[in-house]
């Protein structure tokens, strides 16, 4: 996993550089943010180029550090191009389903390219379930996919409590779309590891049925 692939490089750069120009130029990042007031004024280039941009410079880290583990598992099974769909599929997917739970919220705004990596991050588990992930204050390695599992229940917990200053529905959608993009470009995963599909998508059914039924 050390080695980087030139497009994640580019990648991870290109947040970089747009994040520090937004940390030094307040008009750039209040013009570029996730705002749901511009976004139905038509400025819909929020809806992308939100994903560029970051609060501070741990909320970037944290988000290149994870891209930077679990980009090469996708590379490795699906190419650096596919790559690149699911990570702006992704992104574009979460954005947009924090913007139809927060539509009439003028004032709401995101930042951050979270989105997008959390899809490649469920693109990662869905290709690579058996992954042992080491979690900050749990002394032992778990399957990947229960990591998935329960990041995306917890993410549901999120959304229903608005829990902290945090866009767990942005997070929720960009894993749909690392799963439905990725098995879209590689639909023998529904011969070869059904199961594990269907397990990873527990939590989605769940937050389509509670939102039908107005838990959430």
């Amino acid at each position: 996993m050390g080695n980087l692939d030139l497009v994640t490089i580019v990648v991870i750069a290109a947040n970089v550089i747009i994040s520090f120009k937004g940390f030094n130029d307040r008009g750039f990042f209040e013009r570029y943010k996730f705002n749901v007031g511009g976004i139905r004024r038509g400025e819909k280039i929020r809806i992308f180029s939100s994903g560029f941009l970051h609060v501070d410079t741990m909320h970037l880290f944290f988000n290149m550090f994870t891209l930077y583990f679990f980009a090469p598992v996708v590379i490795a099974y699906l190419g650096t191009v596919h790559f690149l769909i699911i990570y702006i599929a992704s992104l574009i997917l979460g954005n947009l389903l924090s913007l139809y739970f927060h539509k009439d919220e003028y004032h709401y705004s995101a930042v951050g390219a979270s989105g997008a990596v959390t899809g490649v991050l469920y693109s990662a588990i869905l290709l690579e379930p058996s992954m042992q992930l080491g979690i900050l204050f749990i002394p032992l390695p778990i399957p990947a996919y229960v990591f998935g599992i329960l990041y995306l229940l917890y993410s549901i917990y999120g959304m229903k409590n608005q829990l902290g200053n945090i866009g767990h529905d942005a997070h929720f959608g960009g894993a749909i779309g690392g799963f439905v993009v990725t098995l879209i470009l590689m639909p023998s995963l529904f011969q070869t590891d059904l199961l594990m599909v269907g397990l990873l998508a527990i939590p989605i059914v769940i937050l389509f049925v509670m939102h039908k039924t107005g838990k959430i």
